[in-house]
C-alpha cells in the first residue's frame, strides 16, 4: 500500500516504515510501504493492503482516495516460492498519523521529488553477499529493493 500525502509546497510525499527486527524475518528491519500477507478473511487484495495498513501503522484509509494499484511485481528475495506484491495507492490531503507498532520500528514521510531529483541516490551492499543495489539514503534510512521499485514507479507515474 502507498499513501501520498501532498499537504506543503514541496509536492506529494509517501508514507515508509522500518519494519522491527526479528530473527528469521527476511525483511528485518528493512523500509517498506505497510502491507502483507492476503488473509482468507479479506475480500480482495484491497480489502488487504487496508487491514495491513490499520494493524502496522495504525492508519484508516477509510478518509483516504483510492487512485489504483500498480502492476504486481516480484521481490528478487522472496525464496524458492516468490511471492507477488500489488501495490494499491491512496491519496490524502490531510495529514495522517501512523504510529509505530510491533511491526514498525520507525514511520516517516519521503518526499517524491526528493526521490526523484539524485540527490538521495546511493548504493546499498547486501550483508553478507558481494550484492549492490541502487538505493535511497534518508534521514538515516536506507531505503532499496522492491520499495524502491515501487516508490520509483510512482515517482514515473507523478510526473
Amino acid at each position: 500500500m502507498a499513501a501520498l500525502l501532498d499537504d506543503t509546497a514541496a509536492g506529494p510525499r509517501v508514507l515508509l516504515m522500518r519494519r522491527t527486527e526479528r530473527a528469521g524475518d527476511p525483511w528485518s528491519g528493512h523500509v517498506s510501504l505497510p502491507g502483507g500477507r492476503h488473509e482468507p478473511s479479506d475480500l480482495d487484495l484491497l480489502a488487504t493492503a487496508i487491514r495491513e495498513t490499520r494493524e502496522e501503522l495504525a492508519v484508516d484509509l477509510a478518509g483516504a482516495r483510492l487512485l489504483g494499484h500498480l502492476e504486481p511485481l516480484h521481490p528478487r528475495t522472496s525464496g524458492p516460492t516468490g511471492i507477488e506484491v500489488t501495490p494499491f495507492v491512496f491519496a490524502t490531503e490531510a495529514a495522517v498519523t501512523a504510529t509505530t507498532s510491533a511491526e514498525a520500528a520507525a514511520v516517516f514521510w519521503l518526499p517524491l521529488a526528493l526521490a526523484a531529483s539524485g540527490t538521495l541516490d546511493e548504493t546499498f551492499e547486501y550483508p553478507g553477499a558481494p550484492l549492490a543495489f541502487p538505493s535511497w539514503t534518508f534521514e538515516g534510512h536506507t531505503i532499496w529493493g522492491l520499495t524502491m521499485r515501487i516508490v520509483a514507479s510512482i515517482v514515473e507515474l507523478s510526473r
